[in-house]
C-alpha cells in the first residue's frame, strides 16, 4: 500500500551554491506525489536496499546538506594517478575522505583549508543509524559522511571501501536527486555487477560478508529533479576511525 500526498516544490530564483531549492514555493497542483512506503530488498548476504527510506524527511536532510556546504566547498579531487574525479566531493564529521597523489585516506582536517571538517548534522547521523539498524546493523555510529555531487555524465568506477579501520561496520549510502544506476559487484573485480536503479530517497546498506564487494555508479544520465535540478547527491556514511 502507498501513501499519497499533494506535492509542493520549492524553488529559489537565480543561481545558488545550495544543492536544494527551498525558498519560493511553486505548488504543483496538477498531480499527487505518491510516496511509497519503504520496501526492503536483499541484494546479497549482508547487503540491503531500502526503497524510499528518506522520502518523508528529504527536505530536512537536504537542508542539513546545504548547511554543511555553506562552510566547505565541493571539489573534484585527483586520484593518485593525477586524474581529476568526475564527482565533486566534500566531507563532514570527525574524519573526511581524501584522495591525491599521496593516495586514498582519511584526514581529520580539510587539506585545502587546514581546518577541521564541518560537524556532521544530527539529522544525518541519525538517518545513517536508523538505516543501518533497519538493514540489520544496530549500533552503527558513523564518524565520516562523504558528500558526492554527480552532474550529468559523472560516474564512479568499481572499487572497494577498504580505507576504514573497522571492517565489521557497514557502509550506508543515501541517494538523492536524479536517478542513478548503482553497480554492485562481487569480491573480485572481474565479477559482473548487479545494475540497481536508485531513485530519490533510496538507501543501500552493505556490510558483513558483503563489506568488501566492489561497487560503483554508472554515468548519470541527464534528468531533472524538482528540488535538485540535474544533480544527484550521494551521502556515504562510514565508521572510519
Amino acid at each position: 500500500m502507498s501513501q499519497c500526498r499533494r506535492a509542493s516544490v520549492w524553488r529559489r530564483p537565480g543561481g545558488s551554491a545550495k544543492v536544494s531549492d527551498e525558498h519560493q514555493p511553486v505548488n504543483l497542483e496538477l498531480f499527487d506525489d505518491c510516496v511509497p512506503e519503504p520496501v526492503q530488498q536483499e541484494l546479497a548476504p549482508g547487503a540491503v536496499l531500502l526503497r524510499g527510506f528518506v522520502a518523508e524527511q528529504d527536505g530536512a536532510v537536504l537542508g542539513a546538506v546545504d548547511a554543511v556546504l555553506a562552510s566547505i566547498a565541493l571539489r573534484q579531487m585527483q586520484t593518485p594517478g593525477g586524474r581529476p574525479m568526475s564527482v565533486a566531493m566534500a566531507s563532514c564529521g570527525e574524519l573526511g575522505w581524501v584522495t591525491d597523489r599521496h593516495g586514498y585516506r582519511y584526514e581529520r582536517s580539510d587539506p585545502d583549508s587546514g581546518l577541521a571538517w564541518p560537524p556532521m548534522p544530527e539529522i544525518l547521523s541519525r538517518l545513517a543509524m536508523r538505516a543501518a539498524a533497519a538493514a540489520g546493523y544496530p549500533g552503527f555510529l558513523p564518524d565520516a559522511c562523504l558528500i558526492n555531487r554527480y552532474a550529468p555524465g559523472a560516474r564512479m568506477g568499481l572499487h572497494q571501501d577498504r580505507d576504514e579501520r573497522d571492517m565489521s561496520q557497514p557502509i550506508v549510502s543515501v541517494s538523492l536527486g536524479v536517478p542513478a544506476v548503482f553497480l554492485f559487484g562481487g569480491l573480485r573485480r572481474a565479477e559482473r555487477p548487479q545494475r540497481i536503479h536508485l531513485r530519490h530517497g533510496d538507501v543501500v546498506v552493505w556490510g558483513g560478508p558483503s563489506r568488501l564487494r566492489y561497487h560503483g555508479v554508472a554515468p548519470v544520465k541527464a534528468a531533472q529533479h524538482p528540488r535538485l535540478g540535474q544533480q544527484r547527491i550521494n551521502l556515504t556514511f562510514r565508521k572510519a576511525g
